[in-house]
């Protein structure tokens, strides 16, 4: 009888080769034991680089403690929710460690949600404290939800104050219409007199299996769950980069990492914030992607670390040699997200001389759990083997409790530190997302002889856009407010920019007209931009299975026809 698959992980140790599943680099650790390393270690380097202004580890750590006797202050409490609805600024660093610091629990917010996501996600986590940004559009819409929520106070932390002196007169002068007036009320608080005090936050006890991140995550049933990500948890997938990178890492020379993806999205949570401040690396955080800023911040900084989503990387490729060539300073590429499209790696590579290794992961796991190993070239089209400390299992579709054999089709199940605790809130779950203790993760997969992971589909309906998750059903429902909607079904359909985007189908109820532009005009205030459709079609009727649901495998028949 043929053997079931097992990872690299699971297979004896080699002679000479350390068994990483007992190594110690994986002791259970709190988030705030890597700053305060990297505080005492290395107090002199930059920590955070923000268009220019430089903020250094020893001043980091400073305004940590303020913002944490602030936030107890506020009445903060450990297991309270602090919600950080903020985009890439020093601001989003500090709160988070000082959420953590008094033990508290970070809920991560996409500040371009709408009214009705952010609603849901601040009641489901009872958030006590938000915080976001001065941007008007932001700042009024985050304000009216956490007026409606009851959410106690609302931290407004000015994008001016992040700047450096010169640029932050200049933006006050003429981006005036940029900067959102502060309602002077019991809600607001800026950011100022939050930290207006001398430090020194009362211990609080945390231990590192308590909970340490809200991760909001979901497929096409139900409202987006938040997986429990623990200090253990998200400090483990921290230790298993740094055994991934191993002797690559230059620890005599500080790295440099290009902050550009979203650190309230996971992977650049652990790859980019986490890891950063475990290695004692300097972030270039970036607010948002803009294919100059990125050039400008590579030529100023020399970044060395590249962790970004395959559109990112397509929007590089198609750069001037002379643009391009500014990237020669980076030694490390990893992709992550959502698939690697092999013109878009290989172009990459070419260009720049330098791998790009890909890698596959999930919220429930903090995310990352395989990658390609920097030191060999990758296979095509994989996920590469088991991260360090992981166990990548295939199981049966039709029966979870079978490991199926190397080479065979099944879901993909992992096991290993950075694993979540569970959902919150969500015991019936839990249930369902974990088989003989290993987490499922509804992706369809298998392993090859020497353990790499291959992905074959996704067992479920999620899109995956310039690597955030957009859920059909969200569109769906949005689109079920329209009169003259009858039948609404969104799929997933090949985008050469962000990988996937969503398409929807409709038809009409009896007597109504309404036209593509009308919808997607109706849908502009209900969904974020990059929930919007790339298209709308209007049918006579969709595709339903025999007991009349509602059937999508037709429709992305079609699309994968039109598409090749």
């Amino acid at each position: 009888m043929t053997e079931p698959a097992l990872t690299q992980s699971e297979r004896p140790a080699q002679p000479g080769k350390r068994d990483v599943l007992a190594s110690p680099v994986f002791a259970p650790r709190l988030l705030t034991d890597l700053l305060d390393h990297a505080v005492a270690t290395w107090p002199g380097r930059v920590a955070i680089d923000f268009l220019g202004r430089e903020t250094r580890y020893r001043e980091l750590g400073k305004l940590v403690e303020k913002a944490a006797r602030g936030l107890q202050d506020l009445g903060v409490e450990p297991g309270d929710r602090v919600g950080l609805c903020l985009p890439n600024t020093p601001y989003y660093i500090i709160l988070y460690f000082a959420t953590l610091r008094i033990g508290g629990i970070v809920v991560n917010l996409n500040p371009l949600y709408v009214e009705r996501e952010l609603t849901h996600l601040i009641t489901d986590s009872g958030a006590k404290l938000i915080a976001t940004c001065d941007i008007p559009d932001i700042l009024a819409r985050v304000g009216k939800v956490c007026r409606e929520t009851a959410v106690g106070k609302l931290i407004v932390c000015p994008i001016a104050g992040a700047l450096t002196p010169i640029k932050s007169i200049l933006y006050r002068l003429f981006k005036r219409k940029d900067i959102g007036a502060v309602p002077h009320d019991a809600l607001h608080l800026r950011f100022a007199a939050l930290i207006a005090n001398a430090g020194h936050p009362r211990s609080a006890k945390v231990a590192p299996d308590d909970v340490a991140v809200l991760q909001y995550t979901g497929g096409t049933t139900g409202e987006p769950k938040a997986a429990m990500l623990t200090h253990a948890n998200l400090t483990a997938n921290s230790a298993q980069m740094k055994a991934f990178v191993g002797d690559l890492a230059r620890l005599d020379e500080q790295e440099i990492t290009l902050g550009v993806l979203p650190l309230f999205h996971v992977f650049a949570l652990t790859s980019v914030l986490n890891y950063s401040i475990d290695t004692g690396a300097e972030m270039v955080l970036l607010p948002r992607f803009d294919l100059q800023q990125v050039i400008a911040a590579v030529k100023r900084t020399k970044i060395s670390q590249l962790l970004a989503v395959p559109t990112i990387y397509g929007a590089l490729n198609n750069l001037s040699d002379a643009d391009f060539a500014k990237l020669k300073t980076v030694q490390r590429s990893i992709s992550g997200g959502a698939p690697l499209p092999y013109d878009t790696r290989h172009k990459f590579e070419t260009r720049s001389g330098t791998p790009v290794v890909e890698g596959y992961g999930l919220s429930e796991a903090s995310p990352i759990i395989t990658c390609n190993p920097l030191d060999k070239p990758p296979k095509d089209n994989s996920a590469g083997p088991a991260f360090p400390g992981t166990i990548i299992e295939i199981r049966d579709l039709d029966d979870p409790t079978k490991l199926m054999p190397t080479g065979e089709r099944g879901e993909i199940c992992a096991r290993g530190p950075q694993v979540m605790k569970g959902y919150w809130n969500r015991p019936d779950a839990d249930a369902q997302v974990f088989v003989d203790g290993a987490l499922r993760t509804g992706d369809i997969g298998y392993l090859d002889e020497d353990g790499y992971l291959f992905l074959v589909d996704r067992q479920k309906d999620l899109i995956i856009a310039s690597g955030f998750n957009v859920y059909p059903r969200t569109i769906e429902e949005a689109l079920y407010e329209h009169p003259a909607v009858a039948e609404a079904v969104v799929i997933g359909i090949p985008d050469d920019y962000r990988g996937q985007a969503p398409k929807a189908f409709v038809t009409l109820a009896p007597g109504q007209t309404a036209t593509p532009e009308e919808l997607l005009a109706f849908l502009k205030d209900k969904l974020s931009r990059i929930e919007i459709p790339r298209a709308i079609e209007i049918r006579d009727e969709l595709p339903k299975t025999l007991i009349g649901k509602l059937s999508k495998k037709e429709l992305v028949a079609e699309e994968k026809a039109k598409h090749g």
